[in-house]
């Protein structure tokens, strides 16, 4: 006799049938409660019914600060967290399902949409999986990795600006949400003169990227680093002086210690956050990563507020990097910034101009009016793609969040025929349950505001 599980069933039974978390050999257990979904009203009705001072809270579908929708299910006794599961797919956009209707190049624009906060590091990821099976990876342009490396800083610190400002926020600390965003619109600013775009910006392409930077962007980008040498330092000052924060943080508030980082996979500051050196910008340098002076930010404290202080410190070193990428880039004025073969390089000569992104005059006026076999070349490139041979490749990269790999295979044709994503954000939040149960409620949304999870790459 089987018994048959129904989303809006709360069950409450030691039998072995009867449990479906429980395996052979595991030891009886008191009351089993299980609710994911159905009517609210039939599950408080049924634990209502139940002798002890257990209960059920349904935490979500909700969208806390900038995380995504997410939904908790929480065991509670008293104040006490005794279990709890994880509940994901509200924010699910078939991404990588689409991506294999679309052009090799097409591709980037879907992929940079999955964690909308790290648009470039998907980019980047994917660009690099496709140019290993073109078999150019040597061939990108000095300028465009260069670029490659800004973009992906820059957006670094984006990324641990609205972590610790959600943070602060998920605590009723307003200030510390609307001073980190004060400093993100900084770098937007420059993120949309060099690609015409604040968020989901398509521009890391395979083969290098979609334009040079503008006229003027140096003085710009070093106005930028200045201002950020003066101002991020009021985040730190902001957070660290206020013991309420401390408090809410410290003194292990979503204890992961370093066995359960490696068991569950964890990486990026959380994993960093136990005391190990691990970044992939060092471990397995990529984009000339081996080049560059900086630091791997590391802390022992295992909670919440050690993961706070990797971030805030990382900040520093990314913008080390960007300035190193400054310097270099001020010396490369006028070369190739996409990879010297036109079967490969699309779009061709796109430019930024007060009407945002698209094909150069000069490039226009060469396909259009002097070269027929030109404009049959720009429209087949455009239209079909170009051809990657038949293949895999998996290249992960240092996400702000952690090893973010892009696991692309073709069959040789002009569309993926698969692309799937290692998304940081997916594997690390598996690792909530056992940093928040044995705590307190009040420190569920902390500790999962430690984590940085965003929805839109775990739902992909």
């Amino acid at each position: 006799m089987s018994t048959e599980f129904h989303d809006e069933d709360i069950l409450d039974d030691t039998t072995t049938q009867d449990d479906p978390y429980r395996q052979a050999g595991d030891p009886e257990v008191g009351n089993v409660y299980y609710a994911d979904g159905g009517d609210w009203d039939d599950i408080v009705e049924a634990q209502a019914e139940r002798g002890d001072e257990t209960i059920v809270v349904n935490m979500g579908p909700q969208h806390p600060s900038t995380h995504g929708v997410l939904r908790v299910l929480l065991e509670l006794d008293g104040e006490t967290v005794t279990d709890a599961r994880i509940g994901i797919g509200y924010l699910h956009t078939g991404i990588e399902k689409s991506m294999e209707y679309r052009t090799w190049a097409q591709g980037v624009t879907l992929c940079t949409r999955m964690d909308y906060l790290t648009p470039f590091f998907q980019e980047v990821s994917y660009s690099l999986g496709v140019e290993r099976l073109l078999g150019i990876e040597d061939d990108i342009p000095e300028k465009a990795t260069t670029m490659r490396v800004l973009l992906m800083e820059m957006n670094r610190i984006v990324n641990h600006l609205v972590a610790i400002g959600t943070t602060g926020n998920e605590m009723g600390a307003t200030t510390v949400m609307t001073v980190a965003f004060r400093e993100r619109e900084v770098i937007f600013d420059m993120l949309e003169m060099i690609t015409g775009l604040r968020m989901n910006h398509g521009f890391i392409r395979p083969g290098g990227v979609a334009n040079d930077l503008p006229a003027g962007a140096i003085p710009k980008l070093r106005e930028m680093s200045a201002w950020l040498h003066t101002h991020l330092p009021e985040i730190g000052g902001l957070c660290d002086d206020n013991p309420i924060f401390r408090a809410r943080l410290d003194n292990g508030i979503g204890y992961l210690d370093l066995t359960g980082c490696v068991a569950l996979g964890v990486t990026g500051p959380p994993l960093r956050a136990t005391g190990i050196d691990w970044d992939l910008r060092r471990k397995q340098p990529y984009c000339g990563y081996e080049t560059y002076d900086f630091d791997v930010i590391t802390d022992d404290g295992c909670d919440s507020y050690a993961r706070y202080v990797v971030r805030r410190d990382e900040m520093f070193q990314a913008l080390r990097i960007v300035d190193q990428a400054i310097d270099r880039l001020e010396k490369m004025d006028g070369q190739r910034v996409m990879v010297n073969d036109p079967k490969i390089a699309l779009p061709a000569q796109l430019t930024v101009g007060p009407d945002g992104q698209g094909n150069s005059n000069e490039h226009i006026r060469h396909i259009m009016g002097e070269s027929m076999e030109a404009l049959i070349h720009h429209f087949k490139l455009v239209t079909e793609g170009f051809q990657v041979p038949p293949g895999q490749a998996y290249v992960p990269v240092e996400s702000p969040k952690g090893e973010l790999g892009a696991h692309v295979v073709s069959d040789g044709g002009t569309r993926p025929y698969r692309a799937h994503f290692r998304d940081p954000s997916f594997v690390n939040l598996q690792a909530y349950p056992a940093m928040v149960i044995g705590g307190m409620l009040s420190d569920v949304s902390v500790a999962g505001a430690s984590l940085d999870p965003v929805m839109g790459g775990v739902d992909r």
